[in-house]
């Protein structure tokens, strides 16, 4: 069947993530770039993320430390000016073509709210796990995805970095994905064989997804 819509990851698909962990490491207290080996360990070694937090602060809470940052006037934040810079010409081509275009990740109420006010103009959906009380890779939250897309899962595509939070529960949930090269996930990941053979398309740029979809369209009908 043919891709009639697509649905974006957040993190390092949209949103370059560079200054958030950054905020996160001066938070803690380490230097930036310790931190950011950590992260690529915790990543390669195929742990969740969350555990690098723990050797700079045992017992770390994300949320009760996303809370913290709050009270603290420090909260988590992202803006235009951590877009990658495909982002925009992207959606503005994707939506040109006539596809429905949708936002769902693993975002906080707040960043939700923040994403509402960055693209709302250009897509039809924005959903987080937040909202939806399921996080990926729990096939809950493509469930909820496949729900609210007006469209078969076979019709769907899900453009993430990550074979392990999007592509492969994006699949198994009866979806198109595509791989996108960049981020720490992706960069790591690209070269295992379930990142080559997996996703549908296997892109460098958001750029390519209209040219990429339209052949595949081609093909099918």
């Amino acid at each position: 069947m043919t891709i009639r819509a697509v649905v974006f990851d957040v993190g390092e698909c949209l949103v370059d993530e560079t200054r958030e962990y950054g905020t996160w490491a001066d938070w803690l207290g380490v230097p930036r770039h310790t931190f950011a080996a950590m992260f690529g360990a915790v990543i390669a070694q195929g742990r969740d993320y969350r555990e690098v937090f723990q050797p700079f602060k045992p017992g770390f809470d994300l949320t009760a430390e996303r809370e913290a940052r709050v009270a603290a006037g420090r909260p988590e934040h992202f803006d235009e000016s951590d877009l990658y810079p495909d982002v925009r010409p992207a959606l503005a081509a994707l939506r040109e073509a006539g596809l429905w275009l949708g936002i769902a990740g693993n975002q906080t109420v707040r960043a939700g709210g923040i994403l509402r006010e960055l693209f709302t103009k250009d897509v039809d959906l924005i959903g987080t796990s937040d909202d939806w009380g399921a996080s990926k890779p729990d096939p809950a939250f493509f469930e909820r995805v496949a729900s609210v897309v007006p469209a078969e899962p076979s019709e769907i595509l899900y453009v993430g970095d990550r074979v392990d939070n999007d592509l492969r529960p994006g699949a198994a949930a009866g979806m198109h994905t595509a791989l996108i090269r960049r981020g720490p996930w992706a960069t790591i990941q690209w070269d295992t064989p379930e990142a080559r053979e997996l996703p549908t398309f296997r892109v460098e740029s958001l750029a390519e997804l209209p040219t990429r979809i339209a052949d595949f369209n081609a093909r099918e009908r």
